[in-house]
């Protein structure tokens, strides 16, 4: 996938960002393109992507339409399984899905941590963890739906009730 300047594209465990430049940087004797990006929750916070890296690091457009349905319907499950493991064992299970990147993934931290904190008192770390997720889901669906984050949050509540 190729980004142009001012695209929108979601960078993994950071969020959405906009393409705000594409420049070349020398490194050794070779010269290679590079996206800018500055991650659109931060002021001054700035990444620099390879271009021909950007997929593997896991660069991608924000999501589409099509799967915004999915994304909803992974948050309307309900059946979610927690085994007695640890916090830090789940800690680091959730943790990897983050760092995917993928918003399916993220959708289903950010479910399952809700579901789980109605039954149990969340460990701080494992609050954290539902804040970034909860966070990284409704600024990529925000900016995709254009909804503001309120407007967002509201139709996440709409399906955790349903």
């Amino acid at each position: 996938m190729e980004f142009q300047i001012g695209d929108k594209a979601v960078y993994p465990a950071q969020g959405v960002a906009e393409i705000v430049g594409i420049e070349d940087k020398e490194i050794g004797s070779e010269v290679y393109p590079f996206y800018i990006l500055k991650l659109l929750d931060t002021e001054k916070q700035t990444l620099l992507v390879p271009r021909d890296k950007a997929s593997q690091v896991g660069l991608r457009p924000v999501v589409s339409d099509d799967e915004i349905g999915e994304v909803f319907e992974i948050l309307k499950e309900e059946g979610v399984f927690f085994d007695k493991q640890t916090w830090n064992r789940r800690y680091r299970g959730f943790m990897e899905k983050i760092m995917t990147g993928s918003i399916f993934e993220v959708a289903e931290v950010f479910r399952d941590l809700y579901r789980l904190r109605t039954s149990k008192n969340l460990s701080f770390g494992e609050r954290r963890m539902f804040e970034r997720a909860k966070d990284l889901v409704v600024k990529e669906i925000s900016v995709s739906q254009n909804w503001t984050a309120s407007e967002t949050e509201l139709q996440l509540e709409k399906a955790f009730d349903a």
